[in-house]
C-alpha cells in the first residue's frame, strides 16, 4: 500500500466553480481515491493524495492552472 501524503498546494487560475470540479478532476485522474479540498477565494487545494507534489503540479499545469506545492 502506498503512502498518502497531505499536501497544500497553490493553484492560480481557479475563479469558478467549474474551475473548482475540473481541478479535483484533474487530481482524482492521478489519485482516484484522492480527498481533495479546493478553497476557491484564496487558490489553495489540500489534498491527501498517494501521487506526489510534481505529478500534481504538472497535470495542473497541463490542464491550464499555475500550481506549485506549499508543502510537501
Amino acid at each position: 500500500m502506498e503512502l498518502r501524503k497531505d499536501l497544500l498546494m497553490q493553484v492560480d487560475g481557479m475563479t469558478c466553480d467549474g474551475c473548482v470540479q475540473a481541478v479535483t478532476k484533474v487530481i482524482r485522474r492521478l489519485d482516484s481515491k484522492a480527498d481533495v479540498e479546493v478553497d476557491l477565494a484564496h487558490g489553495r487545494v489540500r489534498i491527501e493524495t498517494t501521487a506526489s507534489s510534481l505529478e500534481l503540479s504538472d497535470a495542473l499545469t497541463k490542464a491550464g492552472y499555475t500550481a506549485h506545492a506549499m508543502t510537501g
